[in-house]
């Protein structure tokens, strides 16, 4: 009951604190064991694993994995809500359809793994290494501040702000400084999402949504932009040299701020 209790709480303040600009870590204990520590080992999540079904997939709610090796691992579908996995490795790791909701994946390593159309609602991913990872279809409104996800898939993902459901405030992904450079972006939705400072070095942006997202000191360098929409983005101190299909870009001519893009 005790830790049932407990568990509801860091989640509750968890939800509390990302609806206060999604930044949780200001009065928390990041060295705690509770943050550091795993409670299962590997052995004994492939055993879950092994006797999770179809119906009934392997759910590590709450659970303490960080530290882990867990890398090459299918957790096709497994429920990860509030599972503390910081640091913890998933490289090669498939979590296709897995809901990671509101887990904390601090320094997580994740490169080369597959989350095709997870779900990442309010997760804790900064700094997080997702080279090369597939989130295709994914929802994600997680804060991935300096994370890298160079090479990485987010086709068809859903990033951005959904204003039809922002009763607990604007939830939308994070990926303040995080570097970005040659990610396949093509036709998400990245409205009002925060790229301040942020690596778009020779990413593929088309079909995608900018709409209302913060660009200011992005480096958008060599990306392509083909049918991608600017509408209401910020372009503040934003780098966009030698861009692909600037010319076929969508409202472009209604961002913000474009009299101080760099251009050169």
């Amino acid at each position: 009951m005790k830790r049932t209790i407990a568990l509801t709480a860091l989640g509750l303040a968890l939800l509390a604190t990302t609806v206060r600009a999604q930044d949780m870590l200001r009065d928390l204990d990041l060295t705690s064991p509770a943050m550091v520590s795993a409670e299962m080992s590997r052995q004994e999540v492939e055993a879950m694993l092994a006797n999770a079904s179809a119906g009934t997939p392997a759910d590590f709610t709450g659970k303490r994995l960080s530290g882990l090796d867990l890398s090459g691992l299918d957790l096709t579908k497994a429920v990860l809500r509030t599972a503390r996995l910081n640091k913890t490795k998933l490289s090669g790791a498939r979590l296709d359809g897995a809901i990671l909701d509101q887990a904390w994946l601090l320094d997580a390593d994740l490169s080369g793994a597959s989350l095709k159309g997870a779900n990442l609602f309010a997760s804790q991913m900064a700094r997080a290494r997702l080279d090369g990872a597939d989130l295709t279809g994914a929802r994600i409104a997680a804060d991935l501040s300096g994370a890298s996800l160079v090479g990485a898939t987010i086709a068809d993902a859903h990033l951005g702000a959904d204003m039809r459901n922002q009763s607990m405030g604007l939830m939308r992904a994070v990926l303040r400084s995080a570097n970005l450079a040659q990610l396949n972006a093509r036709n998400a939705d990245l409205s009002r999402v925060d790229l301040e400072f942020a690596s778009l070095k020779g990413a593929d942006l088309t079909g995608a949504s900018l709409r209302n997202a913060q660009l200011g000191g992005a480096d958008l360098t060599g990306a392509t932009v083909i049918d991608t929409d600017f509408e209401g983005a910020d372009l503040t101190s934003a780098r966009l040299i030698a861009p692909i299909g600037l010319d076929r870009a969508k409202n472009f001519d209604k961002a913000k701020n474009r009299e101080r893009l760099i251009r050169q």
